[in-house]
């Protein structure tokens, strides 16, 4: 009976451990209506030549943007954040995500969908 109690803790344990990691998801159209709304700051991972060719509307460059992101992300930490990279096998939003959330940020998604379900869901792209 000991034996099945620690390994069924040692199981839930390990479970959640590996969710703590992860940042929760948004689908296009939830960003879509917080864009709308004017109500979201975006992180756009997926390199500056990338972020050249369209990227989300009102996104931050990453990579260029990373020492400065606190000055570039607004001062209230409950506002939504949303980083996102190529599709739902890149897992590099997770830099962008990361940092927001060492900033204190407490609202952190993840566009799962990336750059390249936004743009088959006919979202509108920005070019600088």
């Amino acid at each position: 009976m000991k034996k099945t109690s620690l390994i069924t803790v040692a199981f839930l344990l390990s479970q959640y451990l590996l969710w703590a990691g992860k940042i929760p998801n948004i689908s296009v159209a939830d960003l879509q209506l917080a864009i709308d709304q004017g109500k979201v700051a975006i992180i756009d991972v997926n390199g500056p030549k990338s972020f050249q060719k369209g990227h989300i509307p009102t996104a931050i460059e990453f990579s260029s943007s990373k020492s400065k992101l606190d000055s570039l992300l607004p001062t209230n930490k409950d506002t939504l954040v949303v980083a996102y990279c190529g599709g739902p096998s890149c897992g590099a939003y997770l830099k962008g995500a990361k940092a927001a959330q060492e900033l204190g940020y407490k609202n952190v998604r993840h566009l799962s969908a990336g750059i390249s379900g936004w743009r088959k869901a006919g979202g509108k792209i920005e070019k600088p």
